[in-house]
């Protein structure tokens, strides 16, 4: 298990942090290989090469060449002292249409990272499924559709019988959030569909996947693995008249209907009462509920900005204002002429146009600790997208995002100060790699990836990060070169 400094002795220090220091990737983001060795086509596949869809046409299909790249990158990551690789495999590598034969030479590349990772001394915690749907279960309906759970599962028995003796973490799912909603509602990630019925039986079917994984993962891993699901949380700010409803339904909507079946085995009434103009929830099964609500050792935690919303009046307002830009950024509620707008924040803000609120990560861990006090956390994802320029001699001075960490890993201490038991922490990202809908327009890493020549630059935050490796303690901002 992961610990925090002081956790042991209960001694406390401003500048000590994590005896576990980390660094994460995405398989799409970074593998490349698209057409390689077997791996089948993902949604992401489909959705990157469809024009309009993707910022300047750009595709995963080479990314960072991690594919190819693996054990250089693994130096890497061991020249930067890191205790802990959080990877994610890729379904259709393993398993090309979702279903069927097991591609042996996609197993046999996770297996040699895996071992890549251990030689290094580096803890490998994988990640079974970030965003990359097989593209044959998507055109067979995709999450919406509870087959899509049952291929789920026979994945995890895949992979857990062939590297369950050597992984350290399995992680089931990477922000469901993002797949049931921006995916099947919203319509900005892959698959791309505006379906609000089926954006929440896409909810249901991932968390019966997350369920059904850690069954499947513990009955054929032969090591002692740890077990773990990541969301991203909505840290929620309410504005003018109606603001903490505003703020009640996002939360049911974005947090509890995915901390509610996984944490406390139900969902919750008022998000059930939210949607029933959407769907009856019939999809829901006897026992399901069970078979979701699975112990895990730690729960992941990403986190990056804060958002704030209102009630907007949609009936009202559009009589006066035709085309008020809420009707169509806001959520609207069956039942109701009232609108959940998510409005413009306070800066300063990333180059994803996120506000920077290192206050909001620990008031979303102090929260997390007190609703499930029981339950371990792990900050699982956090960092900035800023605008990286190279200096002569090749060097990339970025400030702001050592600024960044400092300032969120200092709140994340400050959480365990108060008593949150935050057992380590993951930058995003190790490499600039493919920002999804952006993307190689935004640059996340603490180490640069130049497209053209897929070379590798480690920033001044790279720098930065690696003396917070090996000091165990918060470093003062120093310049590179």
């Amino acid at each position: 298990m992961f610990k925090a400094v002081g956790l042991y002795n209960n001694v406390w220090s401003v500048i000590i942090v994590f005896t576990v220091i980390q660094a994460a990737f995405g398989t799409y983001q970074v593998e490349g290989a698209a057409d390689e060795d077997g791996r089948g086509p993902s949604i992401w596949d489909t959705f990157s090469r469809t024009p309009g869809k993707v910022w300047n046409g750009d595709t995963g299909d080479v990314a960072c060449d991690h594919y190819h790249r693996w054990e250089s990158d693994l130096d890497l990551m061991a020249e930067l002292g890191l205790d802990a690789y959080r990877f994610s495999i890729a379904w259709s590598r393993i398993l090309p249409t979702g279903t069927g034969e097991i591609n042996r030479a996609g197993v046999d590349f996770y297996s040699r990272l895996v071992d890549g990772l251990l030689a290094r001394g580096i803890r490998p915690v994988a990640t079974l499924y970030h965003w990359d749907l097989p593209q044959p279960l998507e055109d067979a309906g995709g999450w919406p559709e509870r087959a899509t759970a049952d291929a789920f599962e026979r994945y995890a028995e895949v992979v857990g019988a062939a590297l369950g003796d050597r992984i350290h973490t399995w992680t089931t799912l990477n922000e469901p959030w993002c797949s049931a909603y921006l995916g099947y509602g919203q319509g900005g990630h892959a698959p791309g569909r505006h379906e609000p019925a089926a954006a929440l039986a896409a909810v249901h079917h991932l968390n019966l996947a997350h369920g059904r994984a850690i069954q499947a993962l513990r009955a054929t891993s032969t090591g002692a693995p740890e077990y773990s699901v990541t969301l991203n949380f909505h840290v929620l700010r309410g504005r003018g008249a109606g603001a903490d409803e505003a703020v009640r339904r996002i939360d049911a909507l974005a947090n509890r209907a995915f901390t509610g079946p996984m944490l406390r085995g139900a969902y919750p009434d008022d998000l059930l009462a939210d949607t029933a103009g959407v769907t009856d929830w019939a999809f829901v099964r006897e026992g399901d509920l069970a078979v979701i609500a699975q112990p895990i050792d730690v729960l992941g935690v990403n986190y990056y900005s804060t958002a704030t919303v209102s009630l907007w009046d949609g009936v009202a307002e559009q009589q006066q204002n035709d085309g008020h830009k809420g009707a169509a950024g806001g959520t609207a509620w069956p039942g109701s002429d009232r609108i959940v707008e998510f409005v413009a924040q306070d800066p300063p803000f990333t180059d994803m146009g996120w506000n920077i609120a290192p206050d909001g990560l620990e008031e979303l861990l102090v929260s997390l600790s007190e609703q499930f006090p029981q339950q371990p956390l792990m900050i699982t994802e956090n960092g900035a997208a800023f605008p990286d320029e190279v200096a002569p001699g090749g060097a990339v001075h970025d400030a702001a995002r050592v600024d960044y960490l400092q300032r969120h890993l200092t709140a994340a201490h400050r959480a365990i100060a108060r008593g949150v038991d935050l057992r380590g922490y993951f930058v995003w990202s190790l490499l600039d790699n493919f920002e999804w809908g952006y993307g190689y327009a935004k640059r996340f890493g603490v180490v640069r990836v130049d497209f053209d020549t897929l070379e590798r630059t480690v920033k001044d935050s790279g720098h930065w990060y690696a003396a917070l490796t090996q000091t165990r303690s918060i470093p003062a901002p120093t310049r590179v070169g």
